[in-house]
Order: C-alpha cells, then structure tokens, then sequence
C-alpha cells in the first residue's frame, strides 16, 4: 500500500513541472552561493569521432550521468551502485556467499553479459578483472570490468552508449559502451566523509536493527600546471564496509548423539577423534566403545531406551549375517540422531550462533586515481592518467556443522564458518600526446592495465589433515594485465555541411595468469598424513565417511592449475561521418581485428540522424560485432569439491585446450558475433525545457559462450570415464560457445527542468524493457550429442540466468527540488519481476513448470535525501535508500538452506540489505 502511496506523491511532484525525461541530469551543483542546477544542454563525445554534440543530436542513444554535482546528493556512492539507481538500461547488484564475486558486482546492459559492455576511462579501453565468474549469480561463465576499482569521486561524469559499437571501440561493445570521464578540476580541495548504514528490523545478529555500517572518505585535489591550460587532478578515496546480516535462524540438524557424547569427553579431557584415524581399521575400537559407554551416561537428556541401546551396542559398526542383513546394530546407527535443541542448551548457544553470513561482505577499499595534462606546445600536449587500489574482502562461506563429515570436531567441536579473504589490486597507466598537426586531430597513447585477486582462506581447516591442519590457508590467485597501444587520426573537411574522416590502429597486449596455492589448500592426505595417491587408506569421521581434502569452503589452485598465457590482437579502423546537409547525418565506420589465439574479424556499423524539424529528430544504426573469447575462457581451470546432491564431488573446470576436452570433442572458442539494429526519436519543447527521446533495439548473437553445468563421470564416454579416474574427479565443465541469442527491447527517456525565480525543478524519468531468448539448437560436442546432455551443456539454471534473472523492466523517476541553499531529492526505481535460478522440482517428475522457480516479483525502491550549503565551503546532506525497506520476494522454503537463504543468493534486482540511512559532510576550499 505504502508504494502505492510512494508512486502517487511522486507523480504529483513530478507534475509540478511537467512530465518527466532522461537521466539524472546535471543535478545539483555546489558553488560559493548554493546548490545550483546546470540547465546547459549536454554534449556528448562517446559513439562519434567528429567532437562533441548535443545528446538530442546524436545518431545512437547515449545518456549522460554529471557525477561531480550530483554526487553531493545521491544516496549511493560507487559507480555499479550509482548506475544501478539512475541508468534502467543498467543492472549491478551486490552478490552473497560467491566466493571472489562477493566483491566484484557483476554489471549488465540491456540484458546482456557483464562480458558484453566495453568500459573506457577518458575515453581509452580499461582492462577487465582478472575474476572468472564461474558461481551462481546473474553473468555466470562471464569476465566483467571492475566498477568498483575506479573512485566515483574521481568522476566529472559518466556516459553510457546504449548501442553496439564494436565496429567503432573493438571487442565486448556489443550491448554498448560505458565511457568514465576523469574530473579536471583545478583550485581548490574538495571533499566529502559519509556515515551510514543499514537500519532494518530485518537485520539478524547479535547487535540490534543497525548493521552494515560503511565510512567513506573521499578527497579531491586539483591544480594548474604552466599558463597554458595544463594542470593534475589527484583523488583518494577510502571505504570501510561492515557485512550485512540477512540469514534467517538456521533450522536444520547440527548436533548428533556421538557429538554430545564427544563434548561429555572433551570435558573430561578425552578426545575421541585422538583414537582413530580411520573407524574402520582402528585398534583402539573397544576403547572407544568403552568411552562412549562411560560419557554417554553424562546426556541427561537421552532416553532410557536410547541409553539402554547404546550401553548394550559392543561394536562400532553394525554386526550383520551372510546376506548382509543387520543382526546387532552397532554404535554408528545408535548415534546418528538429532539432538540439536537439547545440546544447545547444554552448551548455552542458539541456533542463530550457526548461522551463516548472507548479505553483503565485510570490506576495506583503498584507491587513488590521477589525471593530468601539460601543454608543451601551442598545438601539442602530453596527457596521463591512472590509479591504485587495494581491496580487501572477507565473506562466509556454508557452515560447517559438527554432524557433517567435512567438520573435524576433534578441533571444531561446534563447527566453524569459514571465510574466504580476498585482495584485489587493480593498477592502471595511460600515457600519450595528442594534438594538431596539418588539421589533423593526432592521438597517441599507450595504456597499461592489470587486475588481481588472491585468496586467502580463514577460520576453516583441512579435514583430511586433522589435528595437523592450519586453520589460515593461502590458496593461490589469478591476475590479468593489458597493454594497449592506439594511435588515431581525424580531420573535419568544409564539405557540404562538414565531413569528419578518422581512422587509426590498435595493438593490445594481454596476459592471464593462475598461480598456485599451498599444497594443504588444494591436497588431500591419507590416514598416514601424505598425499593420498588414490588408493592408500583416508581418515574418516567416527561414521566412516573419507574426511575430505583442501581447504574447506575454497580449494587452493592446484600446480597443475597454473597458467601464464598471452595472447595479441592488431587493429585498424575507419569512421567517416557525412553531414549532407544540416538535417541529415550518417556515420559509416569500420574495423579490422586480426587475434593471436582464434583469428581474424571484420566488423562495420551504419548509423543516421535526420533532422524532420529543428528539435525532431529521427535516428537509426544497424551495426556488425563481435565479442572475443577473453583469455580467461580460453585457459581457466581449477578442481574444486564441491557439496552436489547431498554429496561431495570432485569437479573440474577445464580449458578448452585440455586433453579432457579433446576426448569429449569439445571444439575450441572461437568470438561471439552479432548483428543489432535500433531506430528512435528525439524530440524537444524547448519553451517548457522538455525533451523526448524513445528507442528499440534488437541484438543477435551468434556462437554465445557460456560455461556449462557438470559433465558427471557416468555421462562420458568410456575413454573419458578413465581420463576422470586418471584425474580423481566425478565431474567437468567447460567454456564453449553452445548458443545464440536475441535480445529486443525499448529504451524512453524523458526530462523536464522548470525555473521559477529561486526555486528550481528537474524532473527525470527513464524506462527500459528488455527480453533476452536463446534462440535455436544448442551447439553440442559430436560425443555428447543427446537431449539429457544438452540440458547439461546449457542447463536449465543457466537459462534462467540469462532470459530471467534480470529485470525485463525497469523504470527510474526523480525528482530535485532547488531553494537557495537547500535541495531536496526524491527518485523511485522500478524493478520488474525476476525468476530465481533455484529450481524446485515439486512433483519429482524431472520437468520443471513455471509453478517449479522461485518468482520473484516486482518493486518498487524509494530514495529520498536533503542537502543544504551552509555556507561558501561546508554542507550537510542527510538521506536514505531504500525509504520503505522494500526486500525482495521471499525464498521458497525448499530454496531457503533450513532458512539461512531468506532471499535468494543467486538473482535479485536491487539487493537485500533494506533501508540505509547516510549523513554525508561536504566540504570545498
């Protein structure tokens, strides 16, 4: 009712002005007197070589976000979040309990892979992670840019090309391109330090409704250099995040009787896993049975007939005849029932004490970022520009409860949550001259880029190791490195109304690397404390089952995972862009792309604008693609155990170059190609500042890679089968271009600012509707060619990652209210229905209806916040996102982990840490 009611008054607002258009447009803009908004019309550089033009002038889509003036007020403060509020076309949302993506959101445009958007600093390629997100989240099998490793204080502003540009930028422009522009300012110090957090009664720990506290410190300096229009620009920024608590009070079994009889020991100073190693083979197996005998009079709460039972079992396993039927039940059968709620109260824990960590990570984030220019000429100029940072991550990973097998409770007798800690260094150079020279507009530069992450396991053990197991565990890493060298050409020719030639040549550059962990976070040891070579005898638990090897909850990277690859590209472009008259316009560009490792691409694109009335315009593109296989896909590769089934499983991710591969015909990667066209219109009131602008869109892709499911041992072929045994693992998965896909959908923008002598109002409103399809057969190995193992190759979860989980529609209103010094913002953002990728096979016949997914319906997320100048120097902003602490739709209880997954983990559209409230201090000398 509440959103109703939050729609209504919103509406209302809005109608002061007008109606609504665009995106959150050159909001709010302190100066020496007060919050001021900026009415010049934007220009925009990004999609045309030719100089800037109006944003209503352009022949392809492309918002512009003023991050600078606007980030005075918005409520969030990094660049995926920021967009995710402001840009519909846009989705980025903060995942939980998926290892390394816990601290890299995955971020898509127009329903496409996070792999699909080219991101561009200052107008040069930025390299991409050297993360391979290979969990189960929204943009799986995908390699995305780091958002999060460039300060959004560092930003004069950012603009999104919502259109394929790959003919124009290369690679992974296929759904578009975003282009962070890098602030100039010079003069002054400015500043801002945040306070906030979540205030929800939803928040489930130990410490009350207010969690997730984040302090962010974010410091901008800028001054000039010489007389001539050079100058640098230095920003640093510091977060310090506290984790969310969003977990429900797990329900499920956690204590067994032998683990009570256990503690009963422990208390007396005997542990009983320190007589054994395997149950089945020890010598000491009538003093354990004696032990248990003599503690388990000690459980109070045991029946008497439980306790007759267990004093009258003389074996430890179960005593059977001939034919294999039970004769005596033996001291494994006896204590394998549920004592939970009576052992809580022994130990004086509860339930909540086992949850897990479900919301966001716990994280320290540390950046600096400069840009700079100095003129060394009239006519020439050298440029540079770049960063630092180191993030620190820590997140939760499965309780491990001591009834479980994979739990050494002769060192954990209540178990553990292990973490997952992980450093990510980012670093980035660029460099180059540019100027004129003849008339010509010469750009060269080189740009370096490198990315990594580093695991370092905490809180958690080796469980074939037992008592000799560390509890901290370095489990290796991957890094990426880019260097790209580009050297561009461009001239205007008084032809007609103007003709702008430009072409140039590219080089990059890259390289992936894996490096191993310690061999205790990836090896698993026998009964005699060496490495298991298959067939020595395992340590086991008191119930027999093999205690598994590495580290829990992250497996370290084996040797055999390590990699040091590189791979080259070579390019040339050409971009003509005709303006026959002073209402018509095309842009005709082209590129050659020639690949090391696949081969070679030829792209072209076709846009124009045509000008039926001076502010009605109608534009359209039609454009070829390409996206290459990154070199993560192509050499990625890692074992891990995993819990599948109710049981472990030793399961390999292998690159398409393995001998694995080839026996299963797995054929190589080779670039995604696409083909997209849209067609839309702009159109301006100029006398009431009202502007209109609607465009469709349609993308095929051809050859889609994606990461598939589990190839399980009894699937494959019997050559395969022993390349498994030869292996040690019961399944494998691969990169492999098995689909194609269309994507159509609709992008409205509308904008309104009206003045009124002190008082100002912008109104924005934006909407994109969108729907992705896998289109076609499945693009299945000659071997593995059969219906059941095309629902392997791209699984019904991976469908609904890709068609479902994000929100088809998606809708952003706001409002900024402007009095002197004081400004009032209100915006809410529509997040359309999403189908989670849980999937729940209720009637247990193998195919899954629609009743069968988790739905997850459609909200609607308000955000409100208040800024005011107190004076020249110094303001105050107070707000809060997420006003009405809207959640996602609830998880079904199959889905739900004995409650610790209220919401789901694997697809959300707006997160699920609730209400955040912030204060912000803001402050300019």
């Amino acid at each position: 009712m509440r959103n109703k009611k939050t729609i209504v008054s919103a509406a209302a607002l809005f109608f002061l002005g007008v109606y609504t258009y665009g995106q959150e447009k050159d909001s709010i803009r302190t100066n020496k007197d007060s919050i001021k908004t900026n009415s010049v019309e934007e220009v925009v550089i990004l999609g045309s070589r030719a100089g800037a033009r109006s944003k209503i002038d352009s022949p392809v889509p492309v918002d512009v976000f003023n991050v600078k003036e606007s980030s005075v007020i918005l409520p969030q403060t990094n660049i995926g979040q920021i967009l995710n509020a402001v840009a519909p076309s846009f989705t980025s949302t903060i995942q939980t309990n998926s290892d390394g993506t816990d601290h890299l959101d995955p971020a898509q445009l127009r329903g496409l892979g996070p792999d699909q958007v080219l991101v561009l600093v200052n107008g040069k390629r930025r390299h991409t992670s050297a993360l391979v997100n290979v969990n189960g989240t929204p943009g799986r099998g995908t390699v995305g840019t780091d958002l999060n490793a460039i300060p959004s204080f560092a930003l004069n502003r950012i603009e999104v090309l919502r259109d394929g540009a790959a003919a124009q930028y290369g690679s992974d422009a296929i759904a578009g391109v975003i282009n962070l522009e890098l602030k100039k300012d010079t003069g002054k110090l400015a500043g801002q330090i945040s306070y906030g957090g979540n205030l929800t009664p939803t928040a489930n720990d130990h410490t009350g409704n207010f969690d997730g506290q984040n302090i962010q410190l974010d410091l901008n300096y800028g001054n000039k250099i010489g007389t001539k229009g050079g100058f640098f620009n230095i920003t640093w920024s510091s977060q310090f995040r506290n984790p969310t608590y969003r977990a429900g009070t797990e329900k499920g079994a956690i204590y067994n009787a032998y683990n009570a009889i256990e503690q009963r020991a422990l208390n007396d100073g005997v542990n009983l896993s320190s007589l054994f190693t395997n149950i089945n083979t020890t010598p000491n197996s009538q003093q354990i049975v004696n032990y248990i005998h003599q503690y388990a009079q000690g459980v109070n709460y045991f029946s008497g007939a439980q306790l007759a039972d267990i004093q009258g079992a003389s074996t430890i396993q179960d005593i059977k005849d001939g034919a294999g039927n039970v004769i005596q039940k033996g001291l494994q059968s006896l204590l394998n029932f549920d004592v939970t709620d009576q052992e809580l109260a022994y130990r004086g824990l509860s339930r909540k004490d086992f949850n897990m960590q479900v919301g966001q990570s716990k994280l320290n984030n540390h950046q600096l970022f400069v840009n700079a220019e100095v003129p060394i000429s009239d006519d020439w100029k050298v440029y540079t520009f770049g960063g630092y940072s180191l993030r620190h991550g820590v997140s939760g990973g499965f309780y491990r409860r001591p009834r479980e097998s994979r739990t050494f409770t002769g060192s954990y007798p209540n178990g553990y949550l292990p973490q997952i800690g992980t450093d990510i260094q980012d670093l980035s150079l660029a460099a180059g001259i540019k100027g004129k020279w003849d008339g010509w507009h010469i750009d060269f530069s080189n740009t370096f880029g490198q990315n990594s992450f580093t695991y370092n396991i905490r809180n958690t053990g080796n469980t074939s190791l037992r008592f000799a197991s560390p509890n901290e565990f370095e489990a290796g890493g991957l890094r990426f490195s880019q260097n790209t060298i580009n050297l561009d050409f461009s001239k205007k020719y008084d032809v007609w109304e103007g003709i702008n030639v430009a072409f140039g040549a590219e080089h990059r550059y890259e390289n992936f690397k894996i490096t191993a962990g310690e061999e205790a976070s990836y090896s698993t040891y026998d009964a005699s404390g060496n490495i298991w070579n298959g067939s020595s005898l395992r340590p086991t638990d008191f119930f027999g089952a093999s205690l598994p090897g590495g580290s829990q909850v992250f497996n370290g990277f084996k040797p055999d995972n390590a990699v040091d690859k590189n791979r080259q590209s070579v390019a040339a472009y050409a971009d003509i862009e005709f303006n026959f008259t002073n209402w018509l316009l095309v842009d005709a560009a082209a590129r050659y792309e020639n690949y090391s490792d696949f081969g070679s691409t030829f792209n072209y694109k076709l846009a124009s604008r045509i000008k039926v009335a001076p502010d009605f315009n109608v534009r359209f593109a039609g454009s070829t693609g390409f996206r290459a296989p990154s070199i993560h896909q192509i050499y990625y590769n890692v074992t891990s155990t995993l819990f599948t089934n109710n049981q472990l499983l030793e399961v390999g991710t292998f690159s398409n170059d393995s001998q694995l591969a080839g026996l299963l015909d797995m054929p190589k990667l080779k670039q995604e190609t696409s083909k997209s066209a849209s067609v839309g219109f702009t159109y301006r009131i100029p006398s009431v500042n009202l502007t209109f602008t609607a465009d469709g869109y349609f993308t095929r892709i051809d050859n889609r890679i994606i990461l598939t499911d589990q190839f399980l041992r009894a699937s494959v072929p019997q050559k395969a089968q022993e390349a498994y045994d030869a292996l040690g693992i019961n399944g494998a998965q691969f990169f492999t271009n098995a689909i194609d896909t269309e994507t159509k959908g609709l992008d409205v923008v509308i904008s309104h600012q009206a003045r009124f002598s002190d008082l100002k109002l912008d109104n924005n409103f934006a909407i994109n509707l969108n729907q992705t399809k896998q289109v076609g057969d499945v693009h299945s190995s000659g071997l593995l060619q059969s219906p059941e193992l095309e629902k392997v190759y791209f699984s019904e979860k991976s469908r609904v990652y890709m068609e479902e989980a994000v929100p088809r529609v998606k809708a952003s209103l706001s409002h900024t209210l402007t009095w002197k010094n004081a400004s009032f913002y209100l915006r809410n953002t529509y997040f359309g229905k999403v189908t989670g990728a849980d999937i729940i096979d209720v009637n247990g016949d193998g195919v899954i209806d629609f009743n069968e997914h988790q739905q997850i319906t459609d909200k609607i997320i308000t955000d409100l916040s208040l800024a005011y100048q107190f004076t020249k120097n110094v303001g105050l902003t107070l707000g809060v996102n997420n006003l009405f602490d809207i959640y996602p739709t609830r998880n079904l209880p199959a889905s739900t982990n004995n409650d610790q997954f209220i919401y789901s983990r694997s697809t959300s559209q707006f997160g699920q840490n609730g209400r955040y409230v912030f204060t912000r201090l803001n402050f300019n000398f």
